[in-house]
Formats: structure tokens, C-alpha cells, sequence
């Protein structure tokens, strides 16, 4: 796992195309992010299914409700499948505009 950080989002890379693996560290290690935006990015592994996406749906439900973001970057999947209960985007460009857009709802108090 990789870590990036910039200003107040966190971006966290999967280095080893294991969507299990990456869950249980980013899990282990959430308490050292939960004050940032969280940005998963899971765009190098290109088997990512719908089934592992879900997967991460406690930990976004967690962190969202300490009033920040949780994006995940995802390739090569149906969008129309994925819950509405997680923000999953196909690029990190797309992750920090959904970001951008949250914390000004969140400012006007949405």
C-alpha cells in the first residue's frame, strides 16, 4: 500500500492487486486517516469486481460518518452497479472533484 497525502485528502494505492489484503490494512490502520478525505486507489488492479467493492462498504460508512469523504477509483466495472452507499469513480481526477463537491455541501451545511 502506497500513501500519498495532499492538503486534506489522504489517497491510499493498492501496490499489491489483493482488494482483501488492501481492506484489511487500510481497516487496521483507519484511525490514521479518519480526519482526512480517503481516496482508494484500485485503478492498477484491473480484476476488480463489483463482489470486492462491496467489501469496503462498512469501512466507508464509517469513515463518512466523521463528516469526511471516501472515494474509491475503480476501472473496467459497471457504475450502475455499484450502491449508491459508495462513491466509486474511474479516475483520480473524478475522486477529487467528488471530494471538492462534498466538502462545500458539507460547509453549506448539506
Amino acid at each position: 500500500m502506497k500513501v500519498d497525502q495532499k492538503g486534506h485528502t489522504t489517497i491510499l494505492k493498492n501496490t499489491q492487486g489483493d482488494c482483501v489484503a488492501f481492506l484489511e490494512k487500510v481497516t487496521t490502520q483507519h484511525n490514521s486517516f479518519k480526519d482526512q478525505n480517503l481516496i482508494l486507489d484500485m485503478s492498477k488492479d484491473k480484476d476488480v469486481k463489483l463482489k470486492q467493492i462491496k467489501l469496503f462498504s462498512d469501512l466507508s460508512k464509517t469513515h463518512k460518518k466523521g463528516k469526511k469523504s471516501f472515494v474509491m477509483v475503480v476501472q473496467d466495472i459497471d457504475f450502475n452497479d455499484v450502491p449508491a452507499k459508495l462513491t466509486v469513480v474511474p479516475t483520480l481526477l473524478e475522486a477529487h472533484d467528488i471530494i471538492e463537491m462534498e466538502e462545500i455541501e458539507r460547509d453549506l451545511g448539506f
